[in-house]
Parts: structure tokens; sequence; C-alpha cells
């Protein structure tokens, strides 16, 4: 009987082994998790869950009997020690598992601070899986005082749940403004000024020096410029890494992740890879897409090139993050924009529209789904959209589609 094994328990790998099966697919399926949780949705982690607005139960993206029904063997809570692909072997816990193919559905680590500034520091959290928020929650409460390290989606995200249960924040960016790698300088004001009005001390091109302590808990943090806080604990937000540690030992190539061509397929015979660790082709350059709606699609297709289908992925990315009451919603990739088009709205609503001469890159929309959903539309067509409409808000956008 013909074995596929998944490395990966996340959002990618419990997609990836549902598509076999509904591929129809009927060998054995074994998936291999870290964690010893089943696989279990990220984004609400930070959000709903670490507020007590979702129990763990609904963290799960399928219940345990869907993985039995569909004669999937679960390994969790296990680490693959190695891969080798000329034996077409893993190993488990001592254990050697034969496959025919095989997925790398790995994900991605947080990237921490180091040991030598107070980075291994009791007190001091990432925000990356269910252990990290379950060990963070006792922290989060009225009266405490926060430093977040790193002015991303992931810093500004945890920055907005700590504020609103009453926690005191100082958000601290070592770049010239938040959100400077992924967004434009009127995206970086608006989410400056939400945070400030919902009293966030955000600190703009300062970094950390180091974070101070006592027997072995933070009690403060010294900054770039001098400054000395006095801190309860530490959320560092800078950025997350591919984890490829698996797939470069092996000997697969690796290129801003584990490196794949359209179908998904790496380096190696009969090995794949998908979700947060794969670089793939997109638009005549290789990227890597950090987001649920890539994990998704991605595993999906590698699920049907594995049983033969030699379909390409073309990804169409889209993104989200929610702050207090605003939703923003991304679609595309502003990468190589030349100037932003502003299409004002009522209230906290208002898009960004990103060009690159005359053709549409991305859009960030405020709370405003429409513009998101014609923006995503008009990228995913590759069809651009009139400046002048766009920045009339009085302008219906819905003609803009049938252009």
């Amino acid at each position: 009987m013909s074995h596929i094994v998944v490395i990966g328990a996340g959002q990618a790998g419990s997609s990836l082994v549902a598509g076999l099966r509904k591929g129809g697919f009927d060998g054995a399926i074994t998936l291999i998790g870290a964690e010893p949780v089943l696989p279990y949705q990220r984004p609400p982690l930070s959000k709903a869950y670490l507020l007590g607005e979702m129990e763990l139960e609904r963290l799960y993206l399928r219940p345990e009997s869907f993985y039995a029904e569909n004669d999937i063997t679960l390994r969790l809570g296990q680490q693959v020690g190695a891969i080798d692909p000329a034996a077409k072997t893993v190993t488990i816990s001592g254990e050697v598992i034969s496959y025919d193919q095989l997925a790398l559905t790995t994900g991605s680590h947080p990237r921490r601070l180091p040991a030598a500034i107070g980075g291994d520091l009791a007190a001091v959290h990432v925000v990356r899986t269910l252990a990290d928020v379950d060990t963070m929650a006792p922290a989060v409460t009225q009266g405490a005082r926060a430093l977040i390290v790193g002015g991303g989606y992931i810093g500004l995200e945890a920055a907005a749940i700590c504020a609103k249960r009453g926690v005191q924040v100082t958000l601290v960016e070592m770049a010239d403004r938040i959100l400077q790698r992924v967004a434009a300088p009127e995206t970086s004001d608006y989410f400056r000024a939400l945070h400030s009005a919902h009293g966030v001390d955000i600190r703009e091109g300062v970094g950390l020096d180091r974070i101070t302590g006592e027997n072995g808990k933070v009690t403060g943090a010294v900054l770039g410029d001098g400054t000395e806080l006095e801190v309860d604990f530490v959320v560092v937000g800078v950025g997350i890494a591919p984890a490829t540690e698996l797939a470069e030992a092996a000997g697969l190539a690796i290129e801003n992740g584990i490196k794949t061509d359209v179908h998904g397929r790496t380096s190696a015979a009969d090995i794949w890879a998908a979700g947060d660790c794969a670089s793939f082709p997109y638009k005549g350059r290789r990227i890597r897409l950090e987001s649920v709606p890539n994990a998704i699609d991605q595993a999906e297709v590698v699920a049907q090139n594995m049983l033969g289908a030699g379909k390409n992925y073309v990804a169409t990315p889209w993104f989200w993050s929610d702050q207090y009451d605003v939703k923003l919603q991304i679609a595309g990739l502003n990468m190589g924009y030349d100037h932003v088009v502003t299409r004002p709205g009522e209230g906290a609503t208002t898009s960004f529209w990103y060009y690159q001469g005359d053709q549409l890159l991305a859009v960030d929309a405020m709370n405003d789904p429409r513009a998101y959903m014609v923006g995503k539309r008009l990228i995913d067509a590759g069809k651009t959209a009139d400046p002048a409409v766009v920045a009339d808000p009085a302008a219906d956008l819905k003609p803009l589609l049938k252009a």
C-alpha cells in the first residue's frame, strides 16, 4: 500500500491530508506534528482565544473524529529527527518510517531576542503557538505594563489586545515607522493614530538595547536612546523565519524557504512543500507567503499534484488583521509600488490603493469590505482601476469590474 507522510500539523498539513482523501487517495496517510494538540487555527490565538472569547475546541481545524474516519494516522507531540531522501524514510522518536511520497508543511518559527540582551528571561513572550499564548495569558491583566518589540502586524495585534485588557503598552519599532516593511506611510499613519487613541505609546526609530530582570524574570527594559522603562512582560513581534531545518539537513534546495516549482515539488524526488515554509515562482520572481489563505490553497493544489494532477499553483495573495474595532483586509502584493491613492470614507473607513505606473498592485482596506472586494477581483484578474474614480468617495466602484 502506498504511504504518504506529511510533516507539520498546522493549517497547511491539515488541509493537505484532507485534500488527499478528497482527491481519492486510498493509501496510508501519516500526519506528524510537534505540538501535542490537534491541528488548530493560529489567527484567533492572539485575539479571541487570548481574550477568553473562544474555547480551545473551537480552535481545532477539524475534530479528532475526522482523522479517524478518514484513516489518517496522527503522530502528535513528536519531533522528526531526520529525512533520508535516498532511502525515502523519516526518523521519528527513534523509529524509522518509510514513505512513497513526503510533504513538508513545517510552517515557520518566530524570531526571538538573543539571550545576551535578556531574551531568555521569564515573561518574554512570542505569539505563535497555543503554548505561547497559554503562557502569556495570565500576564495580560488590568494595570500591567507591557513592552511590545516590533511594529509589524504581529506586534500591533498584540498591542491592541493588551490595550483592550487595560494593560499599559509601550511599543518600540527600530525602523522609522511602524509597518515600514509591509505597508505605505498612509497605512502606518492610520494605525499609529488608531493605537494612540487607545493609549498605546508608540516609539518609532527606537530600538531595544536590553531587557533587565531580577531572579530570572523581567523587571524593565533599556531602549536604544537610553530610556529606561519598568516592564512586567515583553511581547516580541519581530517576524518569523521559515522552518527549513529538516529540509536543509536532507539536502533540499533552500531559497527563502524550501524551494519548490510551480507544482509544489521540491528539489528531491517525491518530496513536496506547502505553506509558510515553501517558496515558489510568482510573476517572474520567487516569493513565500505567510498567510492562512496561502497555506490552505497551496496545500490543496499540492495534494492534487501528489496524485498526478500536474496543476500550477497560482497564488492570489490576501491577508487580514483585526485591531480594536478595525478590520484590515489586504488584497495583492504592494512590491514595487510608486504611488498610493487614498479613498476616504466615514469614520474609521478608508482604503489605500497601490499603483506601479497605471497598474493596480494592492489594496489596504480598513472597515471597507466593498473596496477590498472590488480591488481583489481587479488584481486577481490582472486589471487596474482609474485612480480618479478610486479617489472619489461618491463614485461607485462596481463599474470598475466591468471595464
